[in-house]
């Protein structure tokens, strides 16, 4: 199989990562797994391509050519097969949708695990990369002023994606529809389904990491979004073996969220306070902290104050929080560069580095507000999914914040 034959973007000037970003593109598919792929694919073409350029020039600096990526996706493989195996169609029907080789798809989901994994195999240590920020947040809904769940994160991550990113709404006969955002290519980041269950993810890290293979991240986030009932999309997160850490926020719309930090191994709970629950890039769970080491903070020691910055700018609003006191919140500029909002600035691997996206969702009205580059661009999209949610009897007792 020939690798892509396309131009690098790493030298793409400063200056055109911050110019105004156009919004997301909306992509919708249906249909079995390979024709919703291959509807994909085609919708998404030039973003994914550009999303392939700007890995493989990641490639490329760490001396890592697509033959080692090709067999490490053919170990991967049986994982996502054992995982899912419509998602190993619907990866080849977006190669066969967007013209480009089913390797190349299967690294814009699994970029982080390939990346290092290759790198580790190669030189006994994992490839440097840009830690996969964010802080995220759930107000519970009777700390709303509608009364309903509000789900939001702030995505940080290399700012040239602000021009890779779609937001994606899956029509599906066997389970909810679904509506994320999320890199072109890939299956699912953020976002909610018809059912009323929603997701965000960031990045942790921790001593467990790079040790083994698991099921890449975005494909867990595409299983919990696939699912009508709460449960069993918590138990997705809860039991799947994974590469590496990664901090998972599920919520339901009618009143549940549970903040799951997890290792690769072992998954850890943080519960709303007073019905409000943000996370950053650490660990928060005493359990965690006191069984293995958080590594994260060396990458992001913004972290440390991000999610404290967040719940004190919404908790003199409890009771009637709303919308537009989250999207004060998550513009936050406190120390700017390094501040909950960030503008496009060099990191600590000297990479262009930027809020690339917030994203604020109400499930139960079937709703995500999109603003690209939110430090630069205070603009939202609205995107919409009919929703089809169970409703609580109305005599249950509302589930009250700890």
């Amino acid at each position: 199989m020939s690798s892509p034959s396309m131009p690098s973007i790493a030298s793409m000037p400063a200056g055109r990562a911050q110019a105004k970003p156009v919004p997301c593109p909306l992509v919708e598919i249906g249909g079995p797994a390979r024709e919703r792929g291959r509807q994909y694919g085609e919708q998404a073409k030039p973003r994914i391509k550009r999303g392939i350029e700007h890995y493989s020039s990641q490639l490329e600096a760490g001396k890592l050519g697509w033959p080692q990526i090709e067999a490490l996706v053919a170990r991967f493989e049986p994982t996502i097969a054992a995982f899912e195996p419509a998602y190993i169609e619907e990866m080849r029907g977006i190669a066969e949708g967007a013209g480009v080789p089913y390797p190349a798809i299967v690294l814009l989901n699994a970029r982080t695990e390939i990346l290092k994994l290759a790198q580790r195999r190669e030189r006994g240590e994992p490839l440097p990369d840009d830690p996969d920020g964010c802080t995220g947040l759930v107000v519970l809904p009777q700390t709303t002023a509608e009364g309903r769940l509000i789900h939001a994160l702030d995505w940080d991550w290399k700012a040239e994606c602000a021009e890779t990113a779609v937001v994606l709404k899956v029509r599906r006969d066997d389970g909810p529809d679904l509506l994320t955002f999320t890199e072109a290519g890939a299956l699912a980041r953020t976002g909610f389904n018809a059912a009323g269950i929603s997701i965000t993810a960031n990045y942790l890290e921790c001593d467990r990491d790079y040790r083994r293979l698991g099921v890449p991240l975005a494909l867990i986030r595409r299983k919990v979004l696939e699912q009508q009932q709460l449960a069993l999309a918590m138990h997705a997160v809860y039991t799947t073996p994974k590469s590496a850490a990664n901090n998972m926020l599920v919520a339901q719309a009618n009143g549940v969220a549970i903040d799951f930090e997890c290792a690769p191994d072992e998954t850890f709970q943080v519960h709303p306070q007073q019905g409000l629950l943000v996370h950053a890039n650490h660990f928060q769970s005493p359990v965690a902290l006191s069984k293995l080491i958080d590594k994260g903070v060396q990458n992001t020691p913004d972290s440390l104050y991000r999610d404290l910055r967040v719940r004190a700018l919404i908790e003199p609003h409890l009771g009637h929080v709303t919308t537009d006191i989250v999207k004060t919140a998550l513009f936050d500029d406190f120390e700017t560069p390094w501040s909950v909002c960030r503008p496009p600035r060099l990191n600590t691997a000297n990479n262009l580095s930027a809020t690339v996206a917030m994203l604020v969702m109400e499930p139960a009205r079937g709703v995500m507000e999109v603003a690209m580059l939110p430090a630069l661009n205070r603009s939202f999209e609205t995107y919409r999914l009919d929703m089809a949610m169970q409703q609580p009897n109305a005599g249950a007792a509302r589930p009250h914040a700890a």
